[in-house]
């Protein structure tokens, strides 16, 4: 394996990385929870990075010795030459956010040059190195990219008018208010019908994946199985249907539920639901099904099942995971949906969730509530898809070798 000469150049320079992307997460999340102001001095960080990376590769720090490096470090912070700027004033959050820092640069830069050495090192040793760095700055971004919004619109929900106007950019949480945090989500329930939407929305989601089942099923299982004329273009063409903006199709549809009076109905909804669910739900299940063994179902023709016998007794028990994971995503799709919603009710009676929220949307209405109608909106369905992840991944990879 090739030697390279430059190992003591790639501690330093790791660091002189990664220290930036720490101290701009760290700076930024703290911002967001005191309401303070801090922000990352990239050149020290740049500076101190370097200095740390390179020494987690000289040196084989214990811990009395690690503990001693996060407290110079933290304390670094408050001479106004560290890699974050805090307050102008020492105080508790500052603290916590500099040895937070502190903690997490160096304890993080010491695994990431893990098997490294100040002189030579191989090809493998240097890759794995710029492998941990792009990983763990990969994480962060990404979190940083979920998670801020997230907060953001919690901590709008539970702030008050008051509160929002004196300082909108302060995302701190007031804990001395006790339930009255939570007012606007009772005002939700008690002066909006929110309850209603959130009915509303789960009765024309799960109508919706039963729907789609019944006729994704047995479409999937003729386009793997059963031989025909056309079969091939059918299945190639399942997906180009999906492809098809909703925008383009608005119009028409608009027009056409206007003149049947199926607009602002439940029923028209659950109409318009399936057809953009059903060509998706096809094109999952059938490179499931083409996956299963086709003895099997040999197997139980010979033994005189009929073939819906067949798919009911043997394919539909071996497809639960398929079958789970395209509820889970065709559960999300109608829950989610707001276009066709917004165009074909009006009837604040039979508004579905998303609907719901678009009607916060008023200068009328405080902030609070419009962000406490997303916390509603989101919470339910991330519990259900971080319960039932597993089956989704376990669907959506089974079929992938064969079909």
């Amino acid at each position: 394996m090739k030697t390279l000469r430059f190992g003591f150049v790639v501690g330093p320079l790791l660091g002189a990385l990664w220290l930036p992307v720490l101290s701009t997460t760290v700076a930024v999340a703290a911002s967001f929870i005191t309401g303070d102001a801090y922000r990352p001095l990239m050149l020290y960080s740049v500076f101190w990075g370097a200095v740390l990376g390179g020494a987690a590769v000289r040196f084989d720090f214990s811990t009395p010795v690690l503990i001693a490096v996060i407290t110079f470090l933290a304390a670094v912070n408050f001479s106004g030459i560290g890699p974050m700027h805090t307050t102008e004033e020492f105080s508790l959050p500052a603290l916590l956010a500099s040895i937070l820092l502190a903690a997490a640069v160096v304890i993080s830069q010491r695994r990431m040059v893990a098997g490294l050495e100040w002189g030579k090192l191989t090809r493998h040793e240097f890759e794995a190195a710029v492998i941990r760095f792009l990983l763990g700055a990969g994480y962060i971004i990404f979190t940083a990219i979920v998670l801020i919004p997230f907060y953001v619109m919690v901590m709008t929900s539970l702030k008050s008018q008051q509160a929002l106007l004196a300082n909108p950019l302060d995302f701190s949480l007031e804990l001395s208010k006790g339930m009255d945090l939570f007012r606007s989500y009772t005002e939700l329930f008690l002066d909006f019908g929110f309850g209603g939407y959130l009915w509303t929305s789960a009765f024309v989601s799960v109508l919706t994946v039963v729907i789609t089942l019944l006729f994704s099923i047995p479409g999937a299982y003729a386009v793997a199985r059963l031989r025909f004329r056309g079969r091939a273009a059918f299945s190639r063409s399942i997906l180009m249907i999906y492809m098809v903006p909703m925008i383009v199709l608005a119009l028409p549809i608009y027009i056409a539920f206007s003149i049947t009076g199926l607009r602002n109905s439940i029923f028209g909804i659950l109409l318009i639901y399936p057809v953009t669910t059903i060509p998706v739900a096809l094109y999952m299940l059938q490179g499931y099904f083409r996956g299963l063994p086709s003895e099997v179902e040999e197997a139980g023709l010979m033994d005189g099942l009929s073939r819906l016998a067949v798919i009911v007794k043997i394919t539909l028990p071996l497809s639960l995971p398929a079958l789970a994971s395209v509820s889970l995503y065709v559960f999300m799709i109608a829950w989610n949906e707001f276009l066709l919603a917004f165009m074909l009710l009006d009837d604040p009676s039979k508004f579905t969730l998303t609907r719901g929220i678009s009607s916060l949307n008023s200068s009328e209405i405080p902030r609070q509530h419009l962000m406490a109608g997303a916390v509603i909106a989101t919470v339910p369905i991330m519990a259900i898809f971080l319960g039932l992840e597993r089956f989704m991944t376990k669907g959506l990879t089974a079929g992938s070798v064969k079909g």
